[in-house]
């Protein structure tokens, strides 16, 4: 199964403040590694907090994903994208 991948207006903002390296690496890992996976959540790790828990995270380094998978429409929200230090707050 492939899942859609859309980034949120947000998501697309932190992204054009990271060095375009990054930023590349970030979206590769999102549309070639995430979205061709039968189950996006085992490789992601979900938050923590009774608030949170809906919303996922994934690794790229030093930079965090936050995402929402919607399994109904099959689809993968990012929401926001940042540096581990900076990324939660």
């Amino acid at each position: 199964m492939t899942w859609r991948v859309e980034f949120s207006e947000l998501a697309q903002k932190n992204l054009e403040k990271l060095d375009p390296q990054h930023a590349r690496r970030i979206v590769a890992f999102m549309r070639e590694r995430v979205r061709n996976l039968a189950d996006p959540r085992s490789i992601g790790e979900a938050l923590k907090g009774s608030t949170l828990r809906e919303f996922w995270k994934y690794r790229v380094g030093d930079y965090r994903i936050i995402a929402k998978i919607e399994d109904d429409t099959v689809l993968i929200l990012v929401l926001r994208i940042g540096n581990r230090k900076e990324v939660y707050r």
